[in-house]
This record gives structure tokens, C-alpha cells and sequence, in this order.
């Protein structure tokens, strides 16, 4: 019988699935801004994030076989702080007021810290259970490195919100009631993408944040895909080719995740590249081409004769007699 998911990120992700409920209703009867967004439009898409990261890590729990006691420790202190943060972004959507970097009032300050305490909180916790995860297998060696990159990912995606903690040039010159910003070279509420609100004119850090904190589900749902086309294609039905192709994949996306950020700092829109940020993202996508065709290639050592995969796509080797997934 498989493990019961992890019941206070669950409770969590109930919880974020109501509020998520409360701020739709409030993006059609509330017609108050913040920055020129609607104001409940922020709590929306934090409960879609917690939602989705929580669920993950649920699952993601059922699968360790050792290390359980603390890893749902840690599970529930990512739980209590995902809970606090989205309790915090309720109360100033109902208030009216910005939720991040808003110093106007000693109550606006005192909320915006708790919530970064929350935050380093939910990091810390989160690259302890990566600890977790590294030392021990969980399903085929493809599928364990799959999700360890995953986690890496999603660290450094989230390491990307400090970033915008600083005060701006503009913010250092005036009465300091806003502290920190998502655009870079322009000010907050400035023309963006539709629902994302990625700034269309500037750099905006919230692409590389984005980006990187949910390279876990990508790496999740393409472990899960390799394993799915094993049936199908006799190559992939060898765990050291998905393997090869999760690792390259894995250091695409963390080189996507640095050049959204890198852009970003520039003070470049994401809609906008120039010719440097395309001549990278080009060089990213042929090192990537070039590394997905070598992963692919027949096993160093190893003909397709003699290797007998079974349903469930695990492969065997006739000369040693070992399952090739159970090799490190």
C-alpha cells in the first residue's frame, strides 16, 4: 500500500484552493489596484504557486524510504510557513495595502518581515529535505536524479527573491515607504504581460523566480514522460539513457533559470531580448540539441543485443545479470 501524502501540506493546499476561490470572487466585485493590478490578483497567483509546490512535495514524501520522520517535519514546517505567508497576503488584499516591500506604516513593516522570515524560513526547509532526497534512491537512478535536480532548481529559483529586497536608486532619494522592487531600471506597475504582469518596458526578476521555482514539476512530469515513452520507444526503455537525458535536461533549464535572471538585471524586458540575450539563449538551445542527441546514443559498452527491458521498462543486461537501474 503506498505512503498517505503528507497531511498538513495537503491541509494547505485545501486551504490555498478556498482562498484561491475568495480572491477570484474578489477580482470580479473588488475593482481596487496596487500598482495598477488588481489587488486580489496576487494572492490568486500565490495560491496556484502553493498549491502546486505543496501537492509536489506531498508526493514527493510518499517516495523516500528513509529519513520519514524528518523529512515530514521539515514537510510541516514548509506547510506552516506556506500557510502564514498566504494568510499574511489575504489580510493585506482585504486591508487594501501592498503586501511586498511595503514599509508605509509600522504594522505594513511588521507584516512584510514576518513574511520574509516565512520565506527563509520555507528555503531552509526546502534544502533540507533536497539533503533528504540526495541521500538515499527513490524509484530508477533516472527518476532520483530527476527529482534531486528538480529540487536544486527550485532553490536557486526561489534564492532569486532577495533580489528584489533592495531599495532602488529612486527609493533611496525619497521617504522610503516602499523598499524593493520586481522591475529592474523602472518602478513597479509599469505595462505587463497579461495576468503574469512581467514588466513589457524593463528587467522583471519574477520571470527567473518563476521559472526556476517550478523547474521541480518540470523535471517531475519529464521523469514520469521518459518512463511513459519507454513503452514505446526501445531507447528510452534504458535507464542510463533517461538518466542522460534528465541530467542534460535538468542543466538547460537551471542555464534558462540564470539567463532570465541575468536579463532581468540587465534591466532587459523579457519581450524584448537583444542580441546578446538571443545569442546565448541560442547557444543554450544547441548545447542542448547537442547534449539530448548524445544521450540518446546506444549505452557506452552495451549493444541493444542482450539487453532485455521488461513493462515496466527496466532494463537487464545478459552479461552481468544485474537490473542496469540498479547500478549508481
Amino acid at each position: 500500500m503506498p505512503a498517505p501524502l503528507h497531511r498538513p501540506l495537503m491541509l494547505v493546499v485545501y486551504l490555498c484552493v478556498a482562498l484561491l476561490a475568495v480572491s477570484a470572487v474578489g477580482l470580479v466585485l473588488d475593482d481596487r489596484l496596487v500598482n495598477n493590478d488588481p489587488i486580489w490578483l496576487k494572492p490568486a497567483k500565490f495560491a496556484v504557486s502553493i498549491i502546486v509546490y505543496n501537492a509536489t512535495l506531498a508526493w514527493m514524501l510518499t517516495l523516500l524510504t528513509r529519513g520519514r520522520r524528518t523529512a515530514w517535519w521539515l514537510g510541516t514546517v514548509v506547510a506552516a510557513t506556506t500557510a502564514g505567508e498566504m494568510a499574511l497576503l489575504v489580510t493585506q488584499a482585504a486591508r487594501g495595502r501592498m503586501s511586498h516591500f511595503n514599509n508605509a506604516t509600522p504594522l505594513d513593516s511588521a507584516i512584510y518581515a514576518v513574511m520574509g522570515g516565512m520565506i527563509a524560513t520555507l528555503w531552509v526547509a526546502s534544502f533540507a529535505l533536497a539533503v533528504v532526497l540526495m541521500l538515499q534512491r527513490v524509484r530508477e537512478r533516472s527518476t532520483t536524479w530527476a527529482l534531486r535536480v528538480g529540487m536544486g532548481i527550485a532553490l536557486l529559483g526561489m534564492a532569486v527573491g532577495p533580489l528584489m529586497t533592495s531599495p532602488t536608486p529612486a527609493q533611496l532619494e525619497g521617504p522610503m515607504d516602499v523598499i524593493g522592487a520586481h522591475t529592474v531600471g523602472l518602478p513597479d506597475g509599469g505595462p505587463g504581460l497579461p495576468v503574469l504582469g512581467w514588466s513589457t518596458v524593463g528587467g522583471d526578476l519574477r520571470v527567473g523566480h518563476f521559472v526556476g521555482m517550478h523547474g521541480l514539476q518540470v523535471m517531475i512530469l519529464l521523469a514520469l514522460a521518459l518512463v511513459a515513452l519507454g513503452v514505446r520507444f526501445p531507447r528510452l526503455r534504458d535507464d542510463d539513457v533517461r538518466l542522460r537525458v534528465s541530467l542534460v535536461v535538468g542543466a538547460a533549464y537551471t542555464g534558462l533559470t540564470a539567463l532570465t535572471v541575468w536579463q532581468a538585471l540587465r534591466g532587459q524586458s523579457v519581450v524584448a531580448p537583444d542580441t546578446l540575450t538571443l545569442t546565448a539563449a541560442g547557444a543554450l538551445a544547441a548545447l542542448t540539441a547537442l547534449g539530448l542527441a548524445w544521450s540518446v546514443r546506444v549505452s557506452s559498452g552495451l549493444s541493444e543485443k542482450g539487453r532485455e527491458c521488461d513493462s515496466n521498462s527496466i532494463c537487464t543486461t545478459s552479461t552481468t545479470g544485474a537490473p542496469a537501474s540498479t547500478r549508481r
